[in-house]
């Protein structure tokens, strides 16, 4: 009998909203998973061992993104634990409200270092440890086409470098058969939108916002083989918002 080994997942920002969400997601799909966390250790530590009781391994590894070696000792770890990468998901990202003239320098420099820099290099580390065939999905936002917010300039300006940035790698990687793409949610029921859910929800063309198992089911997706003809896209999913 022919044993199939289990593929590897590395999520970065993995611990809450929709970084959890594709965590359980990709157990589910028969992956070894390890992931990201930073500042919760609570939901790290609880995400972990709600889905320990499945087959697969699941592993967290605390790291900020926003510190380069912090980066590549999770993909080492990763590695070391569970196998060479079959997928990586990059959603590990911050949001600081202010208009420009209130934006200071210590807050931009770390939304471009966590949300463009920590991204690229995120999958710099990851693809050097990847199998050929392998799948980088980065979470962006659907912020990259469009904003209706005052305040909202340098979170905008990263989520469109994301966006331009996975053309590029995608043509990078092409040769290995890696494919990139980028997911750009819309209001989704996470921390980050703790507090406005209603407001979010009154002015979504559907009446809703997200739940984050929903934006899961397109990691699912681009991290299968059914999506092994698309690399460099940005996939928008948010009920219409943008429209």
């Amino acid at each position: 009998m022919t044993i199939t080994k289990p593929k590897t997942a590395l999520v970065f920002g993995g611990a809450r909203g929709i970084g959890a969400a594709a965590v359980r997601r990709l157990v589910e799909d028969g992956f070894d998973v390890a992931f990201t966390y930073v500042s919760r250790p609570d939901s790290a530590s609880e995400l972990a061992s709600s889905v320990q009781e499945s087959e697969r391994r699941v592993i967290a590894i605390r790291a900020d993104s926003a510190d380069p070696e912090a980066i590549k000792a999770a993909v080492r770890r990763t590695v070391d634990e569970l196998g060479p990468l079959d997928t990586v998901v990059v959603n590990a990202g911050i949001l600081r409200i202010n208009t420009v003239d209130a934006v200071e320098l210590g807050e931009l420099d770390l939304m471009i270092d966590v949300n463009i820099r920590g991204v690229f290099l995120a999958i710099q580390a990851a693809v050097a440890q990847m199998k050929d065939g392998g799948r980088v999905i980065t979470i962006g936002s659907n912020t990259a086409v469009r904003t209706g917010f005052q305040g909202t300039s340098v979170y905008q300006f990263t989520k469109a470098a994301v966006a331009a940035m996975v053309k590029g790698l995608a043509l990078d990687l092409a040769p290995r058969r890696v494919t990139v793409n980028n997911i750009q949610p819309g209001p989704t029921n996470t921390d980050m939108n703790a507090g406005s859910i209603e407001f979010l929800t009154d002015r979504s063309p559907l009446k809703r916002v997200a739940d984050p198992a929903e934006i899961a089911e397109l990691v699912s997706y681009l991290a299968g083989p059914r999506s092994s003809y698309m690399t460099g896209s940005s996939l928008t999913i948010d009920g219409g918002w943008i429209l």
